[in-house]
């Protein structure tokens, strides 16, 4: 596993979780929120989640769904971490976490706008990572193919783990990686081929640069970001 985790988001098809799982993806994302290309029903969504390895988190992806509905979806397929892109509230997420016996990690994704407060992160003690994502007036959720400003991303890692998305791929992960230095990076419709429908050869492309990236990293960056991933990790 590298130091920066890397997430393969909407996936669908067998084909595109073989090709993620086989090129050394960290994490795999199901998306259960009915409005994008990349839903997929959770029932379909179990013999792919049954086929990862365990070393590899799946993740859940929900919007404004409630939490009894969350548990009984996780519970169905199986994942391993919930992420969460709607407007769900710090107090949502300690209720969540009350209903489920055990614990599961979770996600809180932010839109980041010329006014984003890295400080909002702070409210969702929580939460074991949180994801950048660019912003789209009136757009969707997530996925939206927009790239953000990388240095709040930089400065939100004082608050946890960042995973950076919006907008990467094959041509610009290595500059994310460099300049936001975040604990994850998170692509989706960087490595399809038209919404919904996942390239296998560009997830396996866009993981070999992401890995491939950590050693563009000045020696000091990585040693510093070698060193917050341990910090981060023990808390």
């Amino acid at each position: 596993m590298g130091i920066v985790q890397i997430k393969i988001c909407g996936m669908r098809r067998p084909e595109e979780v073989e090709a993620a799982v086989e090129s050394g993806a960290d994490l795999l994302g199901f998306n259960f929120w009915p409005g994008t290309s990349r839903y997929i029903p959770p029932a379909e969504a179990v013999p792919l989640i049954r086929s990862v390895p365990s070393h590899i988190w799946t993740v859940g992806v929900f919007v404004d769904e409630t939490p009894e509905r969350v548990l009984e979806i996780a519970a169905m397929t199986g994942v391993t971490v919930l992420q969460f892109h709607g407007s769900e509230s710090p107090e949502y997420f300690e209720r969540l976490g009350s209903m489920r016996q055990g614990s599961i990690r979770k996600i809180k994704a932010f839109k980041v706008t010329e006014n984003f407060r890295a400080d909002a992160l702070r409210a969702y003690g929580s939460a074991y990572a949180f994801l950048l994502d660019g912003y789209v007036a009136g757009g969707l959720p997530g996925g939206t193919g927009t790239v953000f400003d990388w240095s709040h991303a930089r400065r939100a890692g004082e608050f946890g783990k960042v995973i950076v998305a919006g907008g990467l791929n094959v041509g610009n992960v290595t500059a994310a990686i460099r300049q936001a230095q975040p604990w994850g990076v998170d692509v989706c419709s960087g490595v399809e081929a038209m919404p919904g429908t996942k390239d296998p050869q560009l997830i396996r492309e866009f993981i070999r640069v992401a890995r491939e990236a950590e050693h563009h990293v000045p020696s000091r960056e990585l040693d510093t970001l070698a060193f917050a991933r341990q910090k981060r990790s023990a808390s």
